[in-house]
């Protein structure tokens, strides 16, 4: 094989789907093993064995306000682009893609299949997946714009680690998207698509102003759920900082590199939890419990699968 060959050939493999899902099993079982080894299986088994039935209750209430907010955020885009669909079946299918992101490699292919299905539904899968890249990327945004504001305010013990890391993050992917830009005709024309795109899912004061309400419920629906489970495991965190290490939690969570949603969750809740006086193993067994609890509130997605499966059946 000549060197032009292998060159393609390796450029084919990195960007296959089966290459990201070997790198993020990979990674992200790294990162748990890592935690593992530096803290044993204890406070795993704590965070397990702190689940009750009041936790379970919680968990399922918060994940129904949840869901309904994102379902209602991606109602408004998806009409928006011209691709409108009733709130009510929003929320059926929300609650699927959310299930099948929970349980599923990667973590997004719920997001996928929901682009897909309400794409055929509507004729228009180019538009029914650019509302759920939009609605998907206006809540991280909005998650990303709490998190500065929350650490900048109350999250003293983490400015000079999270606070920081974000900024620089920010601020390289600025600089980048701008050399790119700068540098290639074909950029500049991909991001001005996309700015008219992101314009006509959010291109009013008031349809921007709705989607980011929507976020913000969902984002608090998160740190509620993550208060109970460290309450549960016996942690006493005050609020301020509770809301602090929370949205540090759920940016690990977001990192596509996991099992599941196990690794960097696990490992960033035990480091927040040690620089912040409370014990890395309370802050493993709270995030170990947050991640059944997530689970658990995004289950009624295994039942509306079942029912969409018995209706395509009949």
């Amino acid at each position: 094989m000549s060197t032009l060959a292998a060159g393609t050939r390796a450029r084919e493999i990195v960007k296959s789907r089966w290459f990201h899902l070997a790198t993020q099993l990979v990674l992200g079982g790294a990162v748990l093993i890592a935690v593992v080894a530096t803290v044993g299986a204890g406070p795993f088994l704590h965070g397990v064995q702190s689940l009750t039935i009041r936790s379970v209750g919680a968990a399922l209430l918060l994940g129904a306000v949840s869901i309904a907010a994102s379902a209602w955020r991606w109602k408004q885009v998806a009409g928006r682009l011209g691709a409108g669909l009733r709130w009510s079946t929003a929320v059926g299918m929300y609650y699927r893609s959310q299930f099948l992101n929970s349980v599923l490699p990667l973590g997004v292919i719920g997001d996928a299949h929901r682009a897909v299905a309400h794409g055929r539904s509507t004729q228009g899968i180019g538009r029914a997946s650019r509302a759920v890249v939009i609605e998907r990327s206006a809540g991280q945004v909005v998650q990303v714009t709490l998190a500065l504001i929350v650490l900048a305010f109350f999250g003293l013990e983490f400015e000079g680690f999270v606070l920081a890391a974000l900024v620089l993050g920010l601020a390289a992917l600025v600089v980048a998207v701008a050399v790119a830009a700068a540098a290639s005709v074909r950029v500049r024309r991909a991001l001005r698509h996309e700015a008219d795109e992101l314009r006509a899912g959010l291109g009013t004061p008031a349809a921007f102003a709705r989607v980011a309400l929507a976020s913000a419920i969902v984002v608090a629906c998160h740190v509620a759920c993550f208060a109970i489970a460290t309450k549960a495991v016996g942690a006493s965190v005050p609020a301020p900082r509770m809301l602090a290490i929370a949205l540090i939690v759920l940016l690990a969570a977001s990192i596509p590199l996991n099992v599941g949603g196990w690794g960097p969750r696990e490992g960033m809740a035990g480091w927040a939890f040690a620089l912040a006086g409370f014990g890395a193993s309370a802050g493993i067994a709270a995030s170990t419990l947050f991640g059944i609890l997530s689970i658990i509130s995004v289950a009624p997605g295994a039942l509306v699968m079942m029912i969409h499966r018995k209706e395509e059946a009949s």
